[in-house]
């Protein structure tokens, strides 16, 4: 078989261990490493791109010897002339396991309901917390959609089911950044429930209309129900009840909003303090997230965190991976992770440096440069101003080849998510920021455009609005940790809540839409819509023997599931307190730390009206899935090998 050429080139760059003594690095040939006594830093880059993006990096198959060693081996080997044999081995896919219909639901429904009950008793005031065995020290935490992460079933097929439910709570986690407990407790009672009516003949596909018309409607009387955030007593109300009515957090969180505004930045971070502070600093957020996913250093919250970070900016697209070679030589030097901002970073360029940063060998993460036109050159100069870079502008002939490394900005954090960039500046550029902002307060005085002040006012808010950092302080790593989770929760909810107004907390607003589910039945004409519809409404259904497709009346809805849970986790019976809620007005609800029926609203047990809307559309959406599906195909499991017997006479 002829040798295959390979699909990937690479260069060297020699590093002297003394820092202060090095001269500018060499590139040196890739066939000088067995030669080289000094550390070398190897940086791969595919000289061929035959993948469909930067994310592609799998193959159908793989070439190997059978008798030679390391890659690096087979290298020297052809180097010295030696012949190297390879052979194809092809990658087949392992056995499968396949169950269908009432098996498959069974199954499903297992999974389900082990991964919800670890997930529900964290909810309400008075929820327990969940022990996370992880590497290190156990971690203790109250947070639904962590939990939700840490659980795999030994069971594939149960695992399959669980692993909807993930999907649940990170969904939701994802658009409201809340609420993760109560989508998932939803979801578990809509497949329920929708399972049983499947199963009794009712056409899934008709069901799942009936449940996302049904859900729609309720959205639309959500909506209006809620009532905007008065002042800091609802913010502080929000946030107390999401960090699990810590008022602490509630009142740090009602303070960095003071200093900020609604429209502000809050980063959280730990603290080398036993006390929890909040600091305003320097900064910016962008709406432009990672180009791709393989940046991410935090794997668990899907984001990219550098300090200390070197910021490149420019209005140039960057293609080709020799343009950028000295600046990843010399950030390497340093030690010093990489921002790259730019128009775009495709190609060559955006393969190598996710290729690189995979193998460990670069720190580094690209966004596209936020805005348009003209505009989008503003926004980068205000943004190299805030780093304290020099902006690499095309129409000045700036080429970012010839860009040094003292041309490079500064940022003291860099917190980068799918969607938006926050820039915390180093403090050495806090003159020159606040020059740029009163030329920007001049411009928006002069100008006569409508919609140029609008932009001037807003890139003036970023700029001096600054980020509100909350440095968490905590006696032990697992407390610090605990901490974080709720802060970043209550957060969330606070923004939330600012955007789409509030409504009752507790699951009182749940329970009080549940009695328009009637109304929004009576517009459906399909029967098994209509069924779809009591899904939605009951937690529990009786089938008539002449009619298996019919639903009686129940005496607990499942829309108030999450209220009785919170219930019972406070120790109440759940069906009673959902009955006295039932009857009473929209504000009113249990109170499950001061067992009272009250004015919730005015009590400040409230919910942000888009977790709630979250929680409802993102557990209908995937119990629709669940009840669409007729079959499971999960990986075989592998057959446990039994130990050798002992020889007789020996004991073990």
């Amino acid at each position: 078989m002829k040798e295959s050429s390979g699909t990937s080139s690479s260069f060297l760059i020699k590093q002297n261990p003394n820092p202060q003594t090095q001269n500018a690095s060499s590139l040196l040939p890739p066939n000088s490493l067995s030669t080289q006594n000094s550390p070398t830093l190897k940086l791969f880059f595919p000289s061929s791109l035959k993948m469909a993006s930067a994310n592609a990096l799998t193959s159908a198959s793989i070439l190997c010897s059978p008798r030679q060693g390391s890659l690096r081996r087979r290298g020297n080997q052809q180097q010295q002339g030696q012949r190297v044999n390879y052979r194809r081995v092809a990658v087949r896919a392992s056995a499968k396991d396949i169950a269908f219909d009432q098996k498959s639901r069974s199954a499903m429904q297992s999974g389900i309901d082990k991964l919800t009950d670890a997930v529900a008793l964290t909810l309400g005031p008075r929820g327990r917390n969940v022990v996370l065995d992880e590497f290190g020290s156990p971690k203790v935490v109250n947070d639904g959609v962590t939990i939700a992460r840490a659980i795999e079933l030994p069971d594939p097929m149960e695992n399959a089911g669980a692993a909807l439910i993930r999907e649940v709570a990170s969904k939701t986690n994802d658009s409201a950044g809340d609420g993760t407990t109560t989508a998932s407790v939803l979801a578990r009672e809509i497949i329920k429930l929708g399972l049983l009516g499947v199963t009794s003949g009712a056409n899934p596909v008709s069901v799942k209309r009936g449940i996302d018309k049904t859900v729609l409607g309720l959205v639309e009387e959500l909506e209006k129900r809620a009532r905007p955030v008065k002042g800091r007593n609802d913010i502080k109300a929000v946030a107390t009840i999401s960090a699990g009515n810590d008022e602490l957090i509630g009142t740090m969180i009602a303070d960095a909003i003071d200093k900020v505004g609604p429209d502000g930045v809050l980063s959280i971070e730990s603290s080398s303090s036993f006390e929890t502070t909040v600091d305003v600093e320097e900064g910016m957020e962008i709406d432009r997230g990672y180009i791709s996913p393989q940046f991410v250093t935090n794997p668990e919250k899907l984001i990219v965190e550098f300090e200390n970070a070197r910021v490149l900016i420019t209005d140039q697209k960057i293609s080709a991976i020799k343009d950028i070679i000295p600046l990843l030589e010399k950030t390497t030097q340093l030690r010093a992770p990489l921002l790259i901002i730019a128009e775009d970073v495709t190609g060559e360029a955006l393969a190598t440096l996710v290729v690189n940063k995979l193998r460990g060998i670069l720190n580094v993460a690209a966004i596209k440069a936020p805005g348009f036109g003209e505009r989008r050159k503003a926004l980068l100069q205000d943004i190299a101003i805030l780093t304290g870079a020099e902006f690499q502008a095309s129409d000045l002939g700036l080429l970012i080849e010839n860009t040094s490394v003292e041309q490079l900005g500064i940022a003291r954090k860099v917190t980068i998510s799918k969607d938006s960039t926050t820039i915390i500046a180093d403090a050495a550029s806090k003159d020159e920021l606040q020059a740029r902002i009163g030329q920007l307060k001049k411009e928006l005085s002069e100008t006569d455009s409508v919609y140029d002040s609008e932009k001037l006012a807003e890139r003036i808010a970023k700029l001096s609005g600054g980020v509100a950092v909350i440095k968490v302080g905590a006696a032990t790593e697992t407390e610090l940790e605990d901490r974080k989770l709720r802060i970043e929760d209550a957060k969330n909810a606070t923004f939330a809540a600012i955007e789409e107004g509030i409504v009752p907390g507790g699951g009182a607003a749940l329970v009080h839409l549940s009695t328009h589910v009637p109304s929004i039945k009576d517009k459906l004409e399909d029967a098994e819509e209509r069924l779809g519809a009591d899904i939605v409404q009951k937690d529990e259904i009786q089938l008539e023997p002449q009619n298996p497709k019919s639903i009686l009346l129940a005496t607990v809805l499942a829309l108030v599931a999450p209220a009785s849970l919170i219930a019972q986790n406070a120790g109440v019976e759940g069906e009673v307190v959902v009955e006295k809620v039932l009857s009473s007005e929209w504000e009113i609800g249990y109170n499950a730390m001061t067992d009272k029926y009250e004015n919730l609203l005015e009590a400040g047990v409230i919910d942000p009206a888009k977790v709630t809307r979250c929680a409802l559309q993102n557990a209908a959406s995937v119990a629709g899935m669940v009840l669409t599906t007729q079959a499971i195909v999960v990986e075989k499991p592998k057959p446990k090998t039994s130990a050798a017997a002992s020889p007789q006479g020996l004991a073990v």
